[in-house]
């Protein structure tokens, strides 16, 4: 990350977390940003909230860049195992390629055990939050200094108790410490008293290039009687018209039935139209604006909404869609190594497993039935109680004796620590090494 950037984040650090939340152990001082002595004397250009927002992605997605460029150099000098926690990944051909699933990510490097993350993870999954997040924070002045998980293990804590505040302040720290793009808010889904506690989702991952062809599968989606589909739009780079139309009428019918959406990767695809659209052209099409309209509404952006609401009306002269919370919509990070077309179904884990967990471990059983792959997403899973968690290790367990391989996709990072002590993912588990893998989701 350059200078420049950095020098961004330490003039739009908030205030401390201990102004925010007394009790709280502040962030030490050795891991505060420094102060840009270069900004001094200069007038502000970060005077509104809108402002402020728009340099933050702007140095966010410059970073990120950065940091893309950076690791695929260092992908190809270097091939022994990374040191854990340091955001480097081996390539995904050392898992089994005969039960491999279709869009098979590569497995984080496990870390080694450290007494403040197993410590945490024990208290968080016992519902103690508050003394688990104390504990993560005193971390950050001796683990924390080189190793991210702490800090990664608190991002998911404030994400699934809706702290953005806290979030956002120890975003920046993280950012100023690592010298990396910090990461992006994105909480877990409200949990639903109508919505089903465990459901198998339909998933589809689209190719690099969206067009009209992209019509029979998602026809194929909409035919499906499944109550969740799930859409990766992470390898999306490049979308015409008539891909744009079809993808648009497929959203707009999905939410209308009240399916359960799970977008993954939509950043990738709004990103994608945002370069499309072209402000008081009126001869251009439609469908790119509206798409976007459609995943800004899914995706409960409404700010972001109303903004591209009014440039597209200014633009055509009408009246722009309005923006209604979807109720059943929530987003993923998009499978890091995806396949072209990939197809299948995942087992979307409930946002709280505990005991006794019966209907959710037969459930799991009905879903195994005929498979050689169990795929667990953990995308909307909050939290895993100690008592639940042994149990859903041992009927994991008895799905690798019988010659399956599980595993458990986008954990958030106190989870999987726990999955983690009781050894599952590890060698010794009860099968050969990998039968059961974890994969916590990437910062």
């Amino acid at each position: 990350m350059t200078a420049g950037t950095m020098g961004l984040f330490s003039f739009l650090k908030r205030k401390n977390e201990a102004e925010l939340r007394p009790g709280l152990a502040p962030l030490p001082p050795d891991l505060a940003p420094a102060p840009d002595t270069r900004l001094r004397g200069e007038p502000s250009r970060l005077g509104t909230e809108a402002e402020r927002a728009r340099q933050r992605e702007i140095a966010r997605a410059t970073a990120a860049k950065i940091d893309e460029i950076e690791l695929a150099f260092a992908s190809d000098i270097f091939s022994d195992e990374p040191a854990w926690g340091s955001g480097a990944r081996h390539p995904a051909s050392s898992a089994p390629a005969a039960v491999a699933s279709v869009d098979q990510p590569d497995p984080a490097a496990a870390p080694a055990s450290a007494p403040a993350v197993d410590e945490s993870a024990i208290l968080y999954a016992n519902g103690q939050v508050a003394t688990a997040e104390q504990l993560l924070r005193e971390s950050l002045s001796t683990l924390g200094r080189h190793e991210r998980l702490p800090w990664w293990m608190l991002f998911d804590l404030y994400q699934a108790d809706g702290r953005e505040e806290a979030f956002e302040s120890i975003a920046i720290d993280y950012a100023s410490h690592f010298e990396t793009s910090p990461p992006a808010w994105k909480p877990l889904p409200p949990t639903a008293s109508d919505r089903p506690a465990a459901v198998v989702a339909l998933a589809e991952t689209f190719d690099a290039s969206l067009g009209a062809a992209v019509a029979p599968r998602l026809k194929r989606l909409l035919d499906a009687d499944a109550p969740t589909v799930r859409l990766d739009f992470g390898r999306v780079t490049r979308i015409d018209l008539d891909g744009a139309a079809c993808l648009l009428a497929a959203l707009q019918t999905l939410r209308a039935q009240g399916r359960e959406l799970v977008l993954a990767g939509a950043d990738t695809l709004m990103a994608t139209l945002r370069s499309m659209l072209a402000i008081g052209v009126r001869q251009a099409s439609q469908a790119p604006w509206l798409l976007l309209l459609e995943l800004l509404l899914l995706t409960h952006r409404e700010k972001e909404f109303e903004e591209a609401a009014m440039d597209y009306c200014v633009t055509y002269e009408v009246s722009p869609p309005s923006f209604e919370a979807p109720r059943r919509v929530s987003t993923a990070p998009a499978a890091p190594t995806a396949g072209a077309g990939a197809q299948g179904e995942r087992f979307m884990l409930p946002s709280v497993v505990s005991a006794p967990g019966g209907v959710l471990l037969d459930a799991i059983d009905a879903y195994a039935a005929g498979r050689e792959v169990l795929v667990l997403d953990c995308s909307r899973l909050a939290r895993i109680d100690y008592a639940g968690a042994g149990l859903l290790q041992a009927r994991l367990d008895a799905h690798v004796l019988a010659g399956e391989r599980v595993e458990l996709r986008e954990l958030n990072h106190l989870v999987a620590a726990l999955l983690r002590l009781l050894g599952m993912g590890r060698r010794g588990a009860g099968a050969e090494d990998g039968a059961i893998v974890l994969y916590p989701h990437r910062y």
